[in-house]
């Protein structure tokens, strides 16, 4: 199915990926990594340019609250095709009154990666990350490289050995 972007062993392609996404490396061992143009980094421009399926593809959002003054922050990691459930599951989990995406400067500063190219792997290890259940059971999943011009395939099951990482059912849902 993913032969045709040409998947190599991540830790081969360092170039290839945002120095947190290196350091992790160890927790998704099993991770393969391709490079393609960064103007197609968007689902649905990827999925378009390189012919692959729409259902494969994972997306990572950061979200906030404040609680008290304590900022709260979590990964959420939804199917492309999914929405996650911001001002209800995530609301609650995070124990705030306003959960909202956290805005772009501050996702780029906090995580160490690319706009467009985040990922929970490589994320700080005090970040929770809550794997929609559907991405825990996709078989391969493609998710960002921490880069615009490089994007990991791994079994989504992979992704719950990160730091912090849960499966939660129901925090997404379909479009």
């Amino acid at each position: 199915m993913f032969d045709h972007v040409n998947p190599v062993p991540a830790a081969e392609r360092p170039d290839l990926l945002a120095a947190p996404v290196l350091a992790a490396l160890a927790f998704v061992p099993d991770a393969l990594v391709f490079e393609i143009d960064p103007a197609h980094s968007d689902t649905e421009a990827l999925c378009a340019a390189y012919d692959l399926p729409l259902p494969v593809m994972a997306n990572a959002v950061l979200v906030t609250g404040r609680r008290e003054g304590v900022q709260r922050q979590a990964c959420c990691l939804t199917l492309a095709h999914r929405r996650v459930d911001v001002n209800n599951v995530v609301k609650r989990r995070l124990d705030v009154r306003k959960a909202s995406f956290a805005p772009m400067d501050q996702a780029v500063e906090a995580s160490g990666m690319e706009y467009g190219g985040i990922t929970p792997v490589g994320l700080p290890a005090d970040w929770p990350v809550w794997v929609d259940a559907a991405v825990a059971d996709t078989a391969i999943v493609c998710i960002g490289a921490g880069v615009r011009r490089a994007k990991l395939l791994l079994p989504g099951r992979s992704l719950l050995n990160l730091p912090g990482a849960e499966r939660i059912e129901g925090l997404a849902r379909d479009l």
